[in-house]
């Protein structure tokens, strides 16, 4: 007990007592704790960024961990609010602002219920697990090893994810019903009868690498079907079993999330800290209408000027036009591979600096993709030798019009999100920043800014395609009125599916998605156009100060020089690049 109290007195001393050393080192050697930390509390995070030294392991899963997370980054924080930001270079003072803001938003969402809420629409423990092989390095017998041994890891996690979401739900932490449509698919879908069609068995199923023999090699996979077919295939027909017995049948009737425990609270922090900016749902739906109202205009002109009735016309005929669609998977990654060189030969004529990390694209996995979004970004890591992947989502291809891919392309590919992102991976910054800096305002602003990119680069070159653009725009700012509409206004899904549906371009099966996507996820979906508009006014704030000094490559250099950042720091980063701008001779 003497020990114990010695050494809880010892860390009170290390947080709030004078250190001996100065300011700079301190603050130093907080961030190498804070990353130390971050690899140790997330194996498979550690394994994509090339940090071998916890390849075996998987995340413990449980309330208990968390809370001991949410703890380390209490002591962190108090650490770090003893360091004086004056006391500190500008380059530290910012990564100090950022690095204080994750630790207060990761203890902040701590304590709220809804932490156990592990699945949703948008993504789900369980599909998380399932392609966890996705984005790891496989070079060595070492590394399929240490694959099999985390697998074995699964069942064990897939029980506390059960116990979890049980708990939740007698606690009243469900998701809502009308969401929730084709859920069990998700679960079920990575139950293969041939384990080598498993998602598990992806790493298995390539060509066997000449460091490894074929003796070798024909072992991992043997012990990979076998770990499938005893224990894993197992482990997620429980967890799908589960679900029907006692999950299922408590989804909530109502929508919002303010019907949960401490749900207005929980809404107010989730608006916060997606946005990094104080205003309220109403300030944000009220600027959503005039977005709305703005756009429509701009739809109108477009309609009229390609010969259509109005824009409703105009709009039908392309969702309902064949000559539109594709009737293949294989023909919609064509017609999407072919737009992404299309932009990467324009890319240099907007931007100065570019990331090496290439992206490909592939499919979405086949459980998911039905009740999935339209594309999305998985990032790569160039420490681990992992390309980006833009991943299409090649189901229901009556919903995936050619119209759309330009402006999908440019925000989830160049120059949105694997722009942005790979170039964050190799800046000169603290290895956590790089790699766990991620502000939703910032990162989805960015890939909004850049749809409106494609109009400088000529992409938008039918009227169809035009209207495409306007139609993803308008589908952010409808997400204005719509988020808030159902979190804080008592809004049903009804009417948000109503006023997507008289506004955006988007297929029903789309909007259907979407708005199960802002239900489940409440908040999330404010950023991207708040984002947008913050470095929309940036750019003209630049344009009209500088004058003929003013250069966009130069200007998209300093907006993503930093990685990403709150809105304010930008605001404060881009103000400081314009006064050293108009200093040059």
């Amino acid at each position: 007990m003497r020990l114990r109290i010695s050494l809880f007195a010892a860390t009170m001393l290390a947080v709030t007592a004078p250190a001996f050393a100065g300011p700079v080192e301190d603050f130093q050697k907080l961030q190498n704790d804070y990353w130390a930390a971050t690899l140790k509390d997330n194996p498979t995070f550690a394994s994509s960024v090339g940090v071998q030294q916890y390849d075996r392991q998987l995340a413990p899963l449980s309330l208990a961990e968390f809370d001991r997370i949410a703890a380390e980054n209490t002591t962190f924080l108090k650490r770090l609010d003893v360091i004086p930001a004056a006391s500190l270079p500008a380059s530290e003072q910012a990564n100090r602002a950022v690095l204080k803001r994750q630790l207060e938003d990761a203890i902040e969402g701590n304590r709220y219920g809804e932490r156990q809420l592990l699945y949703s629409t948008l993504g789900s423990y369980h599909d998380n697990l399932a392609g966890m092989g996705e984005n790891i390095p496989f070079r060595s017998y070492a590394d399929y090893d240490n694959f099999l041994a985390r697998l074995e890891q699964v069942p064990d996690r897939m029980k506390s994810y059960g116990e979890i979401s049980a708990k939740a739900a007698r606690e009243g932490f469900v998701q809502p019903c009308v969401t929730m449509g084709g859920f069990a698919g998700t679960i079920t879908g990575n139950i293969t009868a041939d384990p080598a069609q498993s998602r598990f068995y992806g790493p298995f199923a390539g060509q066997r690498p000449a460091n490894i023999d074929a003796a070798q090699w024909a072992a991992l996979q043997a012990r990979a079907k076998a770990l499938i077919t005893t224990r894993l295939n197992p482990a997620y027909q429980g967890f799908a079993d589960l679900y029907d017995r006692e999950l299922k049948g408590k989804c909530r009737q109502s929508v919002g999330v303010s019907a949960m425990p401490q749900g207005k609270e929980y809404y107010a922090f989730q608006v916060r800290s997606q946005t990094t900016t104080n205003l309220t749902p109403e300030e944000i739906h009220q600027l959503g209408l005039r977005e709305v109202a703005r756009i429509r205009a701009e739809m109108v002109d477009v309609a009229t000027k390609a010969g259509f009735a109005s824009r409703e016309a105009m709009i039908a005929d392309m969702r309902t036009n064949p000559k539109y669609f594709v009737t293949t998977p294989e023909d919609l990654l064509k017609a999407t591979a072919l737009m992404t060189k299309t932009i990467d030969g324009k890319m240099p004529s907007l931007f100065g600096r570019l990331p090496r990390l290439p992206y490909g694209i592939r499919p979405m996995p086949a459980a998911t993709a039905p009740g999935d979004t339209t594309a999305r970004y998985q990032p790569g890591s160039p420490a681990a030798g992992i390309a980006g992947f833009y991943l299409v989502n090649t189901s229901k291809l009556d919903q995936r019009p050619l119209w759309e891919i330009p402006a999908l392309t440019v925000h989830e590919a160049v120059p949105g999100h694997h722009m942005q992102i790979a170039l964050q991976q190799e800046l000169e910054m603290p290895d956590w920043r790089r790699n766990t800096a991620f502000f939703t305002a910032f990162v989805e602003g960015w890939g909004l800014y850049s749809e409106r990119l494609g109009i400088e680069m000529g992409l938008f070159d039918t009227p169809q395609k035009d209207m495409g653009r306007l139609g993803y725009e308008m589908w952010r700012a409808s997400r204005l009125v719509v988020d808030t509409g159902i979190h804080a206004k008592g809004w049903t899904k009804e009417q948000a599916v109503a006023l997507m549906k008289d506004n955006t371009t988007l297929t029903d099966a789309n909007i259907d998605a979407e708005v199960n996507r802002y239900i489940s996820n409440p908040g999330q979906a404010l950023a991207y156009k708040l984002g947008e508009l913050k470095i929309r006014e940036l750019r003209a704030r630049a344009e009209k100060e500088l004058g003929p000094k003013f250069d966009l490559r130069h200007f998209h250099d300093a907006v993503l020089g930093q990685g990403a950042v709150p809105l304010d720091a930008l605001e404060a980063q881009v103000n400081a690049w314009i006064a050293a701008e108009k200093a040059k001779p």
